[in-house]
């Protein structure tokens, strides 16, 4: 609903000559460029299944490829439709297909998302280097915290732990079974502390976010007002859609005012920068969508000895 609203709002409150400069810019977007994006995407979501099983394998678990990509483009479409519900959605299509314990892989994907958060905070700390002048007046305008992500996962994993200490030791069936919940969880998240191939693992998640990045870098020479911008001016528009996508579900609304808003301080028009924001953002859904529902239906389709 937010998004929506955020969507009415924004065509409201501009202009026909603005909206129609915005429908021009959005139309007259290079597809070869676009192209080259979504393949980034495609590259990085590959390599984020690949990733899996290296978390996985310490377990005693052997997790085929094509499942594991189903299941991470399955999630995406999920995370469009409830925010956050990709994760459990993606730890119960192998819990199905794979006969692995759906904590377990739940546990595996809380410590993906760990590396994720260490990569993304990384890109901003490159990005605060880069351009501090315009990103941290950004981030105090608009009440921004990007560590604020980083405190909370570190308090609900420290509660979590001491919720399980807590009844470890109780009697009772119903917290027995969540004390057993809680442990695999755990054990699965001590996986990449277990992992035999922790430098295939990080050149993973380098290469998963340096896809990211390009994914976004490259739709910049797709839109004539962008493709002179640095690539310091277009980590920094990344760095605040990557915060501002978690907001709505998918991003739908606030990315493109987000993104538009941070390329405005680099001289690029408001309808130049939505322009830009809503080429990246439905590009990369349309991808979500199509891989996403394909994957949705194939998976009981070529596992149906499952």
């Amino acid at each position: 609903m937010l998004g929506v609203f955020l969507i009415v709002y924004s065509v409201q409150s501009s202009s026909p000559e603005e909206r129609q400069q915005l429908v021009d810019n959005i139309l007259q977007a290079n597809p070869f460029w676009i192209g080259i994006s979504i393949i980034c995407a495609l590259l990085s979501h590959m390599s984020r299944a690949y990733r899996w099983k290296y978390l996985l394998t310490p377990m005693g678990y052997s997790l085929k490829f094509s499942n594991s990509f189903m299941a991470v483009m399955a999630a995406y479409l999920a995370n469009l439709g409830i925010p956050r519900s990709g994760e459990v959605l993606r730890g119960a299509t192998v819990a199905s297909y794979e006969d692995i314990p759906f904590e377990k892989a739940f546990g595996t994907i809380i410590s993906e998302r760990v590396a994720d958060l260490i990569m993304l905070l990384i890109v901003l700390g490159i990005a605060i280097i880069i351009h501090t002048d315009e990103l941290l007046p950004f981030f105090e305008e608009n009440h921004i915290n990007p560590f604020f992500t980083l405190a909370a996962l570190f308090i609900l994993v420290v509660l979590g732990l001491l919720f399980i200490k807590f009844i470890q030791k109780s009697s009772n069936p119903f917290l027995s079974k969540i004390r057993n919940f809680a442990l695999g969880i755990l054990e699965g998240m001590k996986s990449i502390l277990k992992m035999k191939k922790t430098i295939p693992f990080i050149l993973h998640t380098v290469f998963i976010w340096v896809m990211y990045v390009c994914m976004f870098y490259f739709v910049k020479f797709a839109i004539p007002e962008t493709a002179a911008l640095p690539l310091g001016a277009m980590m920094v528009a990344f760095v605040v859609g990557s915060f501002a996508i978690s907001v709505t579900n998918g991003g739908i609304g606030i990315y493109p005012i987000a993104v538009g808003a941070v390329l405005m301080l680099f001289g690029v028009s408001k309808e130049g920068g939505e322009a830009f924001g809503w080429v990246v953002w439905g590009t990369q859904t349309l991808l979500n969508l199509v891989v996403g529902g394909l994957s949705m239906l194939f998976l009981p389709i070529l596992n149906r000895k499952k």
